[in-house]
């Protein structure tokens, strides 16, 4: 059963980075396609990045995001830079089975981590 951990989230100042982590388990890693989305409270959840033979942003994060994936440490990061207040919201990575399809949006994705929070402050 794959399983999804994140870490790396907490608070900081607009302006500021944090560098999420999604660690992978339970099946081979680097044949599936992984996103990471975001839930602000009383919004929809909302597709930040994903990776999946292509790498795609939200209009919202791109040129201050950065999805990367580490394959033999089993890990997918998020490097996020020039955080606005905006961005708080809890963290999610996900997993998705080939053919990966419409990567930034949630139904096709499987499993879920239970998310990490991330607070920007004015």
């Amino acid at each position: 059963q794959v399983q999804l951990v994140e870490s790396g989230g907490g608070s900081v100042q607009a302006g500021g980075s944090l560098r999420l982590s999604c660690s992978f388990s339970g099946d081979t890693y680097n044949a599936y396609c992984m996103g990471w989305f975001r839930q602000a409270p009383g919004e929809e959840r909302e597709g930040v990045t994903a990776l999946g033979g292509s790498i795609y942003y939200s209009d919202s994060v791109k040129g201050r995001f950065t999805i990367s994936r580490d394959n033999d440490g089993n890990t997918l990061y998020l490097q996020m830079d020039s955080l606005k207040p905006d961005d708080t919201a809890m963290y999610y990575c996900a997993a998705q089975w080939p053919p990966c399809r419409a990567l930034l949006t949630s139904q096709w994705y499987k499993y879920w981590g239970q998310g990490t929070q991330v607070t920007v402050s004015s």
